[in-house]
This record gives structure tokens, sequence and C-alpha cells, in this order.
């Protein structure tokens, strides 16, 4: 299937790996230009490198902190005009109301939430002007699972999917499309950690997380982590052109896990 999407300009927000990092590596396959956005220059560099490498694409990195307004508007400038945002970075602690200080509040949802909303408005300016363009927001499954657990994380994305869907409803008069994506348990550096601990604790091997798959089944559909291509697959899908008429939808990719008994 053509997705139409040769030589779109896409720029990716935490790109450097994991979920954006596949994002980046889809949209090159496709014959987009790549602009890489995230904090940590090294990895930034190499993820560049990588998708060059492999693809032949054209791929500008962007080592900027999002967690700071300015540098969405430094960021804006610098990649001029985009066709395809697709907004991923930020990573969301756990903790209850009673463990999560104001500051550690503040910061993430600086990032995650405050992110997405500081760069759309900066890119979704010119796509209006254009009248056209897609943006697709990465969000998280914990928007629906709402966790005291994960309180922080549960009111920032279910932020995001009001906002997301606030303005896609009102985007489509002016020629441009916005999502979301909500991933569940993605195999990235992150979710491993947490399931390599929780294999530590039980057999005293971390090297033994693929057990705790299998116990975890409510959390974890066919018994295994999805993979960062999978949700990829579906961002690189929902941008195209293909999905032309789908705006201010949230779409899980989550293998069932909202609907399973529980879940999360």
């Amino acid at each position: 299937m053509d997705l139409r999407l040769k030589g779109k300009r896409v720029l990716i927000t935490g790109g450097s790996k994991g979920i954006g990092f596949a994002c980046a590596a889809g949209f090159a396959a496709e014959g987009c230009a790549i602009h890489l956005a995230a904090r940590t220059e090294a990895l930034l560099s190499e993820a560049g490198d990588r998708i060059r490498s492999q693809f032949g694409a054209t791929v500008v990195c962007h080592p900027c902190d999002l967690s700071d307004a300015k540098n969405a508007v430094v960021l804006a400038q610098q990649c001029g005009e985009i066709d395809i945002l697709v907004n991923n970075a930020g990573a969301i602690p756990p903790g209850r109301i009673d463990q999560i200080d104001d500051a550690t509040w503040r910061s993430a949802w600086d990032l995650k939430v405050f992110g997405f909303i500081n760069l759309t408005r900066e890119i979704y300016a010119g796509m209006k002007a254009r009248r056209a363009g897609a943006i697709v927001n990465v969000i998280g499954i914990a928007a629906e699972c709402n966790r005291a657990g994960y309180i922080v994380g549960s009111s920032g994305n279910a932020a995001l999917v009001a906002f997301t869907r606030a303005l896609g409803a009102e985007s489509v008069d002016h020629g441009v499309r916005v999502v979301g994506v909500s991933p569940g348990r993605i195999q990235t550096d992150r979710q491993l950690r947490s399931v390599r601990e929780a294999a530590r604790q039980k057999f005293g091997d971390s090297e033994r997380w693929p057990e705790m798959l299998s116990e975890m089944s409510a959390t974890f559909p066919f018994k295994r982590f999805g993979q960062p291509e999978e949700v990829a697959d579906l961002v690189v899908y929902l941008a195209s052109g293909r999905a032309s008429y789908i705006s201010s939808t949230i779409v899980n990719i989550d293998g069932g896990q909202s609907y399973r008994p529980g879940n999360y």
C-alpha cells in the first residue's frame, strides 16, 4: 500500500530511542525527510546516523530540552515547514499523590504535557497557514486505565487525550488532522528496567524477566511486550494520506489490555 508519504517532512520528539526512534525509521522507510529532537545529544546523533545508514534518508538532529517552553519556539524555527509532527518526548514517574511533590509533578508535566502543547502550538500555526498537515500525539494507555499509583501520568495523559480531541475536532476546518496513539506495555528501556527489577525481586535474577510476562498475563496480553515498531506502524499510517478522514481520535495499541480483568 502506498502511504503517499514520500518527500514529507517529519518532526519527531523523543526520537533517539524506543518508540520515537522506531517512528523515525518507519517514516524514513517511506521516503520522508526526518527531523529528530531529544535531550541527549550523543544518543540523538547515533540515532540519526543509524537511520541515514539504513534508509539513505535526510536526517537533521536537534538536541533540545522541550520542558523549557522557549525551546519549542526555537525548534520550530530551526525545522521550518513541517508536514507531520509526532509528539513523543517525555516519561512520567510513578507514585501516589502523597509520594509526588509539587516540583516532581510540574517537572514531569513540563515535558510530557506542556512540551506537547507548546510544540503543537508552534508547528500547527504553519500547518494551518498552509492548510495541510498531520499531528500524532503518542500519549499512553494510563489515560484510560487511571491508577492512583501512577497519578501524575494518568492525569497528564488524560489531559493530552482531551487536548488531542479538542484540537483535532477544529483543525480539520484548516486542513490539518490531529490524532493520538496510546500504547500499553511496549518493550522500551523504561519498561524493561521495571520488569527486570520485578524478576530480580521474585527470582533473584533479573535475566529471568521473560518469565514475568506469562505470570502477569493481564498486564501483558499475548504474554509479551508490544514492540516499538508495532506502535510506529500505527503512527505512520495515521499520519499518512490513507488516514485522511481520521481526526480527533485516540487509538489504543495495548493488545486489549485496557479491557482485561486486572488491567494495568
